[in-house]
């Protein structure tokens, strides 16, 4: 197979990152910054010629593609959605203030307060299975639940793109951060910071795997 160069945007803000809700299987608009987000991110990539373009099929994901691709020099670029590129389902917390979740994530494992302090101890997985674990529904995605998504996404994007090239992909920002942590953690890349809305980061699939090339690059206005 010929190497896939994936750019992965997070997608712009929306109205429940600006308020700081957990935003995963659930959904919001863009806000007015968000569009902002998108469209910066859209003058940067004006030039790289896609083979493909790709969201998860949320709204706030396909709406930040295609400002993306209005912007692209070169017009007629379909959209493919994909739920295997979703954010993680946070199941009962989703639409809860982010630090009180995480707060009471945390505190059970050993008296944890931040998303931050969680993966510092335990690692981005950990954070997967301690929110499955607390939720009472049981619709929280686990690591394994999780990663078998995401794999089964990385097998659709080789199956497409037999002969390479470069590919969009609008996602998430635990998604991304949780891409990069996997496949870039021995190459420095720091992931207790999380990515930008409207930030990208790339990576390469080939024979031999998934690399990192950068992470959470923000263009210029």
């Amino acid at each position: 197979m010929e190497p896939v160069t994936v750019y992965l945007v997070r997608h712009g803000q929306t109205y429940l990152n600006k308020y700081n809700r957990m935003q995963g299987w659930c959904d919001s608009p863009l806000t007015a910054k968000g569009e902002a987000d998108a469209d910066r991110a859209g003058r940067y990539l004006r030039e790289v010629h896609f083979q493909r373009a790709y969201c998860s099929d949320t709204m706030r994901a396909r709406n930040t593609a295609k400002h993306i691709l209005t912007a692209n020099l070169y017009p007629g670029t379909s959209l493919h959605l994909t739920e295997n590129f979703r954010e993680q389902s946070y199941g009962y917390f989703e639409g809860d203030d982010s630090a009180r979740t995480w707060y009471v994530i945390g505190m059970p494992h050993g008296g944890l307060r931040t998303f931050h302090e969680i993966i510092r101890e335990h690692g981005m997985d950990a954070s997967k299975d301690f929110m499955a674990a607390a939720d009472p529904f049981g619709d929280a995605e686990d690591a394994r639940t999780y990663w078998t998504r995401l794999m089964h996404g990385f097998k659709e994007l080789r199956e497409d793109n037999p002969d390479g090239g470069d590919v969009l992909m609008v996602s998430h920002g635990t998604t991304i951060r949780s891409i990069v942590d996997k496949f870039g953690r021995h190459d420095g890349y720091d992931v207790s910071v999380g990515p930008k809305n409207g930030s990208i980061t790339k990576i390469q699939l080939t024979d031999a795997g998934i690399k990192v090339l950068s992470y959470n690059f923000v263009p210029k206005a």
